[in-house]
């Protein structure tokens, strides 16, 4: 991927993220049956030092077929120094959260990032008082043979933290 001529430097070691992504994934929890989800994710920018990020996921039936919306959720990514990042996010369900973590970039060829993670856990969630108990997570993004894998583990209804979703997407 080129990078954009007015990208600010600190989004460099986020850069790899800029586009829109597609794929599967699994969700599960123990107060739910497991299931496959379809999902688009974006991240860009508009030349200021921070990406945008829109998710939207839908659960698939055996065929892959969309059946119903699931999950949206729509926020910033803020490089720090020192390689950190903070991600705010907004759901419709009734949360806010903040996410504090750490990039590595753990691969460049020719002046293009080919291997990265992002390993984010919350700071804080705020949710308003209709929506459903939830305390916390962990989430690891990671750039693997071009293809972007992530894993969601959350603390929620009376649950620790524990694995709730994966995916893998595919640059669009």
């Amino acid at each position: 991927m080129t990078l954009p001529p007015e990208l600010p430097e600190p989004l460099v070691p986020l850069s790899w993220l800029i586009g829109t992504w597609v794929g599967v994934g699994v969700v599960g929890y123990p107060t739910m049956a497991d299931a496959r989800f379809g999902q688009e994710v974006t991240f860009a920018t508009d030349g200021r030092p921070f990406l945008s990020y829109w998710s939207r996921s839908w659960l698939l039936d055996d065929a892959g077929e969309r059946v119903r919306p699931l999950a949206t959720e729509a926020g910033f990514w803020r490089p720090r120094p020192e390689n950190k990042v903070e991600l705010l996010l907004a759901h419709p369900t009734g949360y806010a959260e903040v996410w504090v973590g750490e990039v590595t970039v753990t691969g460049i060829v020719d002046a293009t990032i080919t291997g990265a993670r992002v390993e984010l856990h919350t700071d804080a969630v705020m949710r308003t008082e209709s929506a459903k108990d939830y305390s916390g997570g962990t989430r690891l993004y990671g750039l693997v043979d071009g293809d972007l894998l992530y894993r969601y583990d959350m603390a929620a209804v009376g649950q620790p933290l524990t694995a709730h979703l994966s995916a893998t997407l595919k640059r669009a």
